[in-house]
């Protein structure tokens, strides 16, 4: 579902509600009109890749977010050879981003990373750069690929996004990847203060490539069905003229059910 022409709207798929549930979220998204469904890979409950597969394989038009895949559970050139397989059956709906993680988590699985950082640096560059079919050589501090090159890499390779907060990882976003994602933002102020910092990044890097901005949004629990949707409207309108391309609506993890967040977006969009 494009919204004004512009702004794209998608719904989470929480990872609080069971595997089992996801066909029929994905089915219902599909038949709603709606342009994205997101996933996550939240420790220790669903895996990103696998339900992505699953929710690809059940849609046909569907663009499949993962936001995101953390990098310190995956070896870069095990990440790229599974986004690469996915991109290549199910070309230009799979959109991977990547992030640290929730460093406790990761600490809980001995991945923890003295500079999450630079982690984050060393394995962006490398999945990126393995999508686009080069052969990768790098000792870095954390990521070591001598001689690595895909078989099979992806014809039209996705688009890698990031996971960002704080000014350094946002401006790596602008410098490395191809959109950011934002989970962090309650305003249009707050999203154009991070995409000042995306934008220093971007102009450090001399990028002018297309970039995509994903922004999460939980509307407030309770509210009734006309609410909801006067809330959804307002909220891809004002992110979308703050330089959103994506609005993505979660529910809590108390209630995640996305099913009355689909309703709102058809009937802001009149369907």
């Amino acid at each position: 579902m494009w919204w004004g022409g512009d702004v794209l709207t998608g719904v989470v798929f929480r990872p609080q509600s069971p595997p089992e549930r996801l066909r029929e979220t994905v089915e219902a998204a599909e038949a709603a009109g709606i342009a994205e469904l997101w996933l996550w890979e939240d420790c220790f409950l669903e895996g990103g890749l696998t339900t992505a597969a699953a929710a690809l394989a059940w849609s046909e038009r569907l663009r499949i977010g993962i936001g995101l895949l953390p990098v310190a559970l995956r070896n870069p050139a095990v990440a790229a050879m599974e986004i690469a397989t996915l991109a290549r059956l199910f070309p230009e709906r799979l959109v991977p981003g990547l992030g640290h993680g929730v460093l406790d988590w990761m600490g809980q699985v001995g991945a923890r990373a003295a500079s999450p950082l630079t982690l984050l640096r060393e394995h962006t560059a490398a999945v990126r750069d393995l999508l686009h079919g080069h052969r990768v050589d790098v000792d870095g501090r954390y990521v070591r690929l001598d001689g690595v090159e895909l078989d099979w890499p992806p014809a039209q390779p996705p688009p890698v996004l990031l996971g960002a907060r704080g000014p350094k990882t946002l401006r790596l976003a602008g410098e490395l990847a191809d959109g950011v994602i934002l989970d962090a933002v309650e305003a249009p102020d707050d999203l154009r203060a991070a995409l000042t910092e995306v934008d220093a990044g971007r102009a450090a890097a001399g990028r002018t490539d297309p970039y995509q901005v994903v922004v999460y949004i939980e509307p407030p629990a309770g509210l009734p069905a006309d609410d909801l949707a006067d809330v959804v409207g307002r909220s891809v309108r004002d992110l979308g003229e703050a330089g959103a391309t994506s609005v993505v609506f979660q529910g809590s993890a108390e209630a995640p059910d996305a099913g009355p967040l689909i309703g709102a977006l058809v009937a802001q969009a009149g369907l």
